[in-house]
C-alpha cells in the first residue's frame, strides 16, 4: 500500500486510539487443527433436532430480510416474560448477554466510578469495566474457591460501588452462591448488582428472579447460548426494573437481534419438554465426567454446578493441554486467572466425546509419567 509523504504515519494514528482500549487485549479462543471433540467453550453438546431445523428452514422463508428487525423483538420479549414469570417490561433482549455487558458500561460508568468484582469470573467483565475506566475493587475468592459474599457485601458498601457484578454459576469455577448471599451483597449495595445467570439451567440452587420483586437494584442477565443450545444465534437478555430497562435502551445500539434469531429462539421456547430434555442429560453427562475424573488417582476435581468442571494435576496445565490436543481433544487452560493456575476446564459433552476425553486424558498423563486409573 502507498501512503502519502503529507498523510500521519500509522504509528502517529494509532496514539489517536484510547489507551484503556489499546491496553487491552483482543478476545480470541484459539482452535488449533486436527481437533475431534471441542469441550473448551461450554457450549451444549447437541444442536437442534432436524425436524426443528425444517421448521426453522421453512420460517425464513417467511422472514422479510429486505426489513429492518424491530429494535427490540416484541413477540421473543413477550415468550421470555412467560418462561421467567415476569412483565415484558421488564425483558431487554440482545445479542449475546455480551453485548448487554457493554451495554452495562456504556449506561452506568463515568472514568473512576467505584465497581466491584470478584475473583476469579468471566474476564470480559474486567476488560468493560477497564475499557470504561472504572475504579475496580477486586475481591478474591475463599479458599474453596467460592466467592465470599461477606468481603463482596462490605467492598460494596465501603467504596459505594455503582456496579457489583455476581456471576452464579460462576465460570470459571462452576460454583453457585445461594439466595441468601446474593441478598446479602445486594442490601448492602447502593448501586447496581448483576447477578450473572448463564448457567441458571444447571444451578441447583434455582434462579434470582424473585429478587426483582424486592430490590430495584437487581439486574439478572440471562442466555440462550448454553442450556438452549443456541451459541451460534447470539442472543441473551436482561431481567430487571422497567424503568431501568427503558433507561437501558438509550444506551443501545438500533437492530441488534435479526429476525431469523428471533425466530429461532421462539421455537426452543415452544419445545419446553426439549429444553428440560437437553439440560437433564447435560447434567448427567457433567455428572457422570466429574465421577470419572475423580477416579483417577493424580486428578483433582472441584464439584461443579454448571455444565463443565475444572480439575488439576501434576503436569503443568499447558503441557497437558497440548497433549490432549494432540489427541485430538480441546479443553480450556485456566492459567489466566491467578487463583486457577495449574487448572483446566472441560465441557460436558456427549457420551462418546466425554469418554473419548477421558482416554486421551489417561493416555496423555501416562505418557507425561504421571501415571492414572478409574
Amino acid at each position: 500500500m502507498t501512503v502519502d509523504a503529507t498523510s500521519p504515519s500509522i504509528e502517529t494514528l494509532l496514539q489517536h486510539i484510547r489507551p484503556a482500549v489499546r491496553d487491552r487485549s483482543e478476545y480470541v479462543v484459539d482452535m488449533p487443527d486436527g481437533i475431534d471433540v471441542k469441550l473448551n467453550q461450554n457450549e451444549s453438546p447437541f444442536d437442534l433436532p432436524e425436524d426443528l431445523k425444517q421448521e426453522l428452514l421453512d420460517a425464513h422463508q417467511q422472514v422479510e430480510m429486505n426489513r429492518y428487525p424491530s429494535e427490540q423483538p416484541e413477540e421473543l420479549r413477550h415468550a421470555l416474560a412467560e418462561y421467567d414469570g415476569v412483565a415484558p417490561d421488564q425483558i431487554l433482549v440482545g445479542n449475546g448477554s455480551n453485548e448487554i455487558t457493554y451495554t452495562f458500561g456504556l449506561a452506568f460508568l463515568n472514568p473512576g466510578d467505584p465497581v466491584v468484582l470478584p475473583r476469579p469470573m468471566f474476564s470480559l467483565y474486567e476488560k468493560v469495566m477497564r475499557l470504561e475506566e472504572a475504579d475496580l475493587t477486586s475481591v478474591p475468592p475463599q479458599e474453596n474457591f467460592r466467592f465470599d459474599a461477606d468481603a463482596l457485601a462490605t467492598a460494596a458498601a465501603e467504596t459505594d460501588a455503582v456496579l457489583t457484578i455476581l456471576t452464579t454459576p460462576n465460570n470459571p469455577t462452576g460454583l453457585a452462591m445461594t439466595l441468601d448471599e446474593i441478598e446479602h451483597v445486594v442490601t448492602a449495595s447502593s448501586g447496581f448488582v448483576v447477578i450473572d445467570e448463564a448457567y441458571v439451567e444447571f444451578n441447583p440452587e434455582g434462579p434470582a428472579v424473585e429478587l426483582l420483586d424486592r430490590h430495584p437494584n437487581v439486574l439478572i442477565l440471562r442466555t440462550l447460548s448454553k442450556g438452549f443450545g443456541l451459541a451460534g444465534a447470539r442472543l441473551g437478555y436482561l431481567l430487571a426494573h422497567p424503568d431501568v430497562v427503558h433507561e437501558l435502551m438509550k444506551a443501545r445500539l438500533p437492530f441488534m437481534v435479526d429476525r431469523f434469531a428471533e425466530q429461532t429462539a421462539l421455537a426452543v421456547l415452544r419445545r419446553p419438554d426439549l429444553i428440560a430434555d437437553r439440560v437433564q442429560r447435560i447434567q448427567a453427562s457433567i455428572t457422570a465426567l466429574t465421577e470419572a475424573l475423580e477416579a483417577m488417582e493424580p486428578v483433582e476435581v472441584v464439584p461443579s454446578e454448571a455444565n463443565f468442571v475444572i480439575f488439576t494435576t501434576p503436569v503443568p496445565a499447558d503441557t497437558l493441554q497440548d497433549r490432549l490436543a494432540d489427541h485430538g481433544v480441546l479443553v480450556r487452560n485456566m492459567g489466566g486467572y491467578p487463583e486457577l493456575e495449574g487448572y483446566l476446564r472441560v465441557s460436558a459433552g456427549t457420551e462418546s466425546e466425554n469418554n473419548a476425553f477421558l482416554d486421551a486424558l489417561e493416555t496423555s498423563l501416562t505418557e507425561v509419567g504421571a501415571g492414572s486409573s478409574h
